[in-house]
């Protein structure tokens, strides 16, 4: 508090009395009861059952809650882009070089085999790298023209046309017409404004950009929502209508880099043996068990991690099927190098 009188100060006595201290019961019990939570705790599950009626919440009558149940084939699966980018490259690389191999090998020298399936492997993992980025790119640009034409198209239609193309995506799951126009009510709410002007190029937007000041990078403009493209008619056509989704651009690099590397890997493991091996048919007899086994091996890892049909009968069926791939592609290689080897 400040003095009202600083002329005829009283020495200080005019000011207010301190604040007494807190106790150190109070500061123990705001230490262990932060305001926000930082961290989860076990009793966040019972927390939600409790505050769920009994009628909807079955822990109340079987002790158990349901989100604690699992079934009898639940698996953790990984990222479906990145599985798919992985399989593209792997496979490929456990067919196409060990066929290169198999070929190269009929000539009898290690030393053309090494050199050979060396360059095939960095010009195929480069070429499937940039692949493997291009299709993410058209992936990108198709969804941006889509978003683009479908955004136009609600601008210029009626209500009662989004009503109709609404009803024909949540009428398939069972929704009435009524809920539908309810839905579509609010979704058109949420419908960012369309575009004033028409977009501006790849390099104006560029230029545009940097120059900004570094704190301008990354603030929204008055009014505008960053996430607004999310939201809305345009985002639940997209989505649920033509089934696509906006792929971000770090996938472009994601998917070169995991096609690329997933093609390298593959391909070495069947050049392996002819560094060790000097004479060529030999080394080609182990390459042809340690390629087998990778392409089993890979088999049975793609059918569980892509959510396959699982149990004995199941991975045996995805280890023979890549097995047969590999072996079809090696086998047709070796057989030509052979037919035309006139030596």
């Amino acid at each position: 508090m400040v003095c009202q009188n600083p002329e005829n100060c009283c020495g200080g006595s005019c000011l207010s009395n301190k604040l007494p201290k807190r106790s150190q019961q109070v500061r123990e019990r705001n230490e262990s009861n932060p305001v926000w939570q930082t961290r989860a705790t076990s009793s966040d599950e019972e927390t939600y059952a409790e505050g769920s009626s009994p009628g909807k919440c079955d822990k109340h009558a079987r002790g158990v809650c349901c989100r604690e149940l699992k079934g009898d084939d639940e698996r953790n699966l990984i990222d479906p882009d990145f599985v798919k980018d992985a399989i593209i490259g792997l496979s490929d690389g456990l067919a196409v070089p060990p066929a290169l191999v198999a070929g190269l090998a009929g000539l009898g020298d290690s030393k053309l085999v090494i050199l050979g399936g060396l360059s095939e492997i960095v010009a195929g993992a480069i070429s499937m790298g940039l692949g493997g980025y291009l299709a993410a790119e058209a992936e990108m640009n198709h969804f941006k023209y889509l978003r683009r034409v479908t955004r136009q198209r609600v601008a210029r239609s009626c209500a009662g046309e989004m009503e109709r193309e609404v009803h024909d995506v949540l009428g398939s799951v069972g929704l009435s017409e009524e809920i539908s126009n309810e839905v579509t009510t609010s979704l058109t709410k949420l419908e960012p404004p369309a575009p004033a002007q028409a977009p501006s190029s790849f390099l104006r937007s560029l230029i545009e950009k940097f120059a900004k000041k570094p704190t301008q990078l990354h603030t929204p403009e008055e009014g505008d929502l960053r996430w607004s493209d999310e939201f809305g008619l345009t985002a639940f056509l997209l989505k649920y209508g033509e089934g696509v989704e906006e792929v971000p651009t770090s996938k472009l690099i994601k998917s070169a880099i995991t096609v690329g590397m997933g093609y390298a890997i593959g391909g070495m493991w069947p050049l392996l043996p002819f560094f060790f091996i000097s004479e060529a048919h030999e080394a080609f007899k182990i390459s042809i068990l340690v390629t087998s086994f990778v392409l089993f091996t890979f088999g049975i890892l793609k059918q569980y991690y892509t959510g396959g049909t699982g149990g004995f009968g199941g991975y045996l069926y995805g280890g023979i099927s890549m097995l047969v791939v590999g072996a079809l592609a090696a086998g047709s290689a070796y057989g030509l190098v052979k037919a035309f080897d006139t030596r």
